[in-house]
């Protein structure tokens, strides 16, 4: 099972990268004699019209540049990385584009912890990050462990076993945030780093020595050629089968989207809660944070149920339902009980995306699934920043008129991936009824 394997690598990406945000803060805020480092919680809370604090606003400044220095650097790397050991991963077997990024995002905690320990240059930061990008970096794992779902799975029961990998996700990133915060509180930076840096480690040593393989035909391929990025051009410009093309490119955009809407929202969340009228206090931002995380775990329950009666589009349909539901409440949200009930009505936003990577893993051969989550786990990276430049931006725009816009403009996103979803369905209904106008003729569906 790989499933362990992703929530011991999530689990030590939720603890390092708000930590090291935080120590970024009290760090840069020190060094330029800002001394109410990262406990400010809602102190800053009022009616927005206070005059900001200018040392306040240099240190906010040059902790957004680092953190967008680091996240541009790891991206970047890892876009290479990624595409050409995801590809790779399709030849060799899936083990070693798993150890290779576990071990990669164990050496960036070991950086870490080196700056930490001796008060290096933040700039070492960065370093940390280039080097698990090199080495494909959580992007890498992701894409192996679907890639590994995929060729472990039955067709119709791939699209379950994907949710549960995600909630995996949720579960991991539930007890980080929850966990992480805590224990910086009582012991500061340096032991959650530890214990980041010691799941990276057990990841790895799980990918290595307990892992079985997936790749039924291993063969000796090179690692350093062009071959390996064709693979991933060719998924969508001479796919297996005519229609597969542009489902291809539809299912991306739509997953885009999605995914996109998430990064975004779920990065404004902390700051919209902390801001008037809610004013939340740090106990409340935790079990917001937790209430985010478990859509994960009921959306895999509802998955589960409505695939009795439904099919898997309508399903990813109704999930993007409730998301646009909730992000809508919560874009009014005045009060703590309305924010809790916009938390609630996304109870199922997490279903779409299991349903697209299955469905994209169908559209190509079993020799193709590391090429294919390679390309998904790139689309995700770009997702992040798009989401960061797009709903960053748009937040302290829009607050003079409406302080929840953002929220309500994702809403109205996601009506895109809902059409081409339906679209993609409907259309493959009139195509098999085409085909086999008689319905005991017609195939199986998926």
């Amino acid at each position: 099972s790989v499933e362990p394997l992703v929530f011991l690598a999530t689990l030590s990406l939720g603890l390092q990268g708000p930590l090291a945000t935080q120590y970024l803060w009290d760090r840069l805020g020190a060094e330029h004699g800002y001394s109410n480092g990262s406990s400010s919680g809602s102190a800053g809370c009022g009616d927005g019209n206070a005059t900001a604090d200018p040392l306040r606003q240099e240190v906010e400044a040059l902790v957004s540049h680092w953190n967008l220095y680091i996240n541009l650097g790891g991206f970047f790397a890892s876009l290479f990385s990624v595409t050409l050991l995801g590809a790779w991963s399709d030849s060799v077997g899936r083990r070693p584009a798993l150890v290779l990024p576990a071990a990669g995002m164990a050496l960036q905690t070991a950086v870490y912890l080196l700056v930490m320990y001796l008060r290096l240059h933040v700039a070492f930061f960065l370093l940390g990050r280039l080097l698990s990008g090199l080495t494909g970096d959580y992007s890498l794992i992701l894409a192996s462990c679907f890639s590994y779902v995929a060729d472990t799975s039955e067709r119709r029961a791939r699209t379950f076993r994907v949710a549960v990998l995600e909630a995996c996700l949720g579960t991991a990133g539930m007890v980080a945030s929850i966990g992480g915060g805590q224990w910086r509180k009582a012991q500061g930076y340096i032991n959650p780093f530890w214990l980041a840096f010691a799941s990276s480690l057990a990841a790895t040593l799980y990918a290595a020595f307990f892992l079985r393989e997936s790749v039924k035909q291993k063969k000796e391929t090179k690692l350093f050629t062009l071959s390996h990025y064709k693979a991933v051009y060719r998924l969508y410009t001479a796919p297996e089968r005519p229609s597969s093309r542009w489902k291809l490119v539809l299912y991306t955009l739509a997953f885009f989207v999605i995914v996109t809407v998430h990064f975004g929202a779920k990065d404004l969340y902390v700051l919209y809660e902390l801001g008037f009228p809610l004013c939340w206090a740090s106990d409340l931002i935790g079990y917001g944070s937790a209430a985010s995380y478990l859509a994960y775990l009921s959306s895999l329950a509802g998955l589960r149920l409505l695939q009795l009666c439904l099919e898997d589009t309508w399903v990813a349909e109704i999930g993007l339902i409730s998301n646009i539901a909730g992000l809508v409440v919560i874009s009014l949200a005045t009060t703590t009980p309305l924010m809790f009930t916009g938390y609630g009505i996304l109870f199922l936003s997490m279903a779409p995306t299991p349903v697209i990577r299955s469905k994209l893993s169908k559209l190509v051969s079993e020799t193709e699934h590391g090429a294919l989550f390679a390309s998904a786990a790139c689309v995700q990276g770009l997702c992040s920043l798009v989401a960061t430049g797009v709903f960053n931006s748009l937040y302290p725009a829009t607050l003079h008129f409406m302080r929840g816009f953002p929220f309500l403009f994702g809403a109205i996103l996601l009506l895109i991936p809902a059409a081409i979803l339906g679209w993609i369905q409907i259309w493959d209904s009139k195509h098999d009824y085409n085909h086999f106008p008689d319905a005991s003729l017609s195939p199986t569906k998926d």
